[in-house]
């Protein structure tokens, strides 16, 4: 099992209410409310595995060269020539490295590599993986990772993680007509303004999804703009004729990275703290209370 780590604290922040608090007054809505999505998620589905995958770049400079809109309209307002920060609540990003510290005592591997996003440490855990693979996030940019033939699904949350989606090439099929890898060519052509990926102007998922069913692929869309015969209508072949520029470069950017160099790392999910001391200081620090419990009990169960 595969979490991506954010967009599972992100969403345990805005569910779980800020009057959650620490003895001190701190709010921890989104460490309470990430450890009971974890203790059910091991509740319900028993992973052997679990891994948090982690953003140590949530914006990689090699994908903002490509395209400088990615995920701009996210960066905190900066000093020039600072690192770009991401814009998150004011009482969500001190909770960030309690979570860290968090999972490091309870020895939940916790995974990410300098320059690259979750996403891509998501990927090429999946492409490594010899099993079943069940990626939980709430970033539909994962489905590109859907095989039915390898076992590698997404649980897209509907409400927490007690209603999950489970997301397989049926489904895709069904709801924007691709396959997991067809679905990053959908995107890429109808853009993704929460990303900051501008699309092909009038291409929306609809028309994207028909021409992926008629060409292929976007090779075989872009082919298809090459051959005078092919059946689009002029004003599709002029919009992709002028999208050029932006469909050499989008694909590198939206396709997520299976190459990532990680560091060695356990990722059995343990059945006991690794680190008690420290677990207990941080629960008392923190009034960790009934969510931690209820974590430490699914893990020994």
């Amino acid at each position: 099992m595969l979490l991506d780590t954010a967009s599972l604290y992100f969403r345990a922040y805005f569910g779980v209410p800020e009057s959650v608090k620490a003895p001190d007054g701190t709010p921890v809505n989104a460490v309470r409310g990430l450890l009971d999505f974890i203790a059910r998620l091991v509740q319900d589905h028993h992973p052997d595995d679990l891994v948090a995958c982690m953003d140590f770049d949530w914006r990689p400079q090699w994908r903002v060269e490509l395209i400088p809109s990615y995920k701009a309209h996210r960066v905190a307002d900066e000093v020039v020539g600072a690192p770009d920060e991401e814009e998150t609540p004011d009482t969500l990003s001190p909770q960030v490295p309690v979570i860290e510290s968090v999972l490091d005592a309870l020895g939940i591997a916790r995974v990410g590599a300098v320059g690259y996003e979750a996403d891509d440490v998501i990927g090429t855990l999946a492409g490594r993986s010899a099993g079943p693979v069940d990626i939980v996030t709430g970033d539909r940019d994962l489905y590109q990772l859907v095989d039915d033939r390898r076992g590698v699904r997404v649980l897209y949350p509907v409400k927490g993680v007690g209603t999950l989606q489970v997301v397989d090439e049926a489904v895709l099929r069904e709801k924007y007509g691709v396959d997991g890898p067809g679905y990053a060519d959908l995107a890429l052509l109808r853009g993704d303004p929460s990303d900051g990926l501008p699309g092909v102007p009038g291409i929306g998922e609809k028309t994207a999804a028909k021409l992926l069913a008629s060409f292929g692929d976007l090779a075989g869309i872009m082919a298809a703009v090459d051959d005078p015969a092919t059946k689009l209508s002029p004003a599709q072949r002029r919009r992709l004729d002028e999208a050029r520029p932006y469909l050499a470069v989008a694909p590198k950017v939206v396709r997520v990275a299976s190459d990532v160099p990680l560091a060695p790392f356990d990722a059995a999910l343990p059945a006991a703290p690794r680190d008690a001391e420290a677990l207990d200081a941080l629960a008392g620090r923190w009034g960790l209370g009934g969510s931690l419990q209820r974590l430490l009990t699914a893990l020994e169960r």
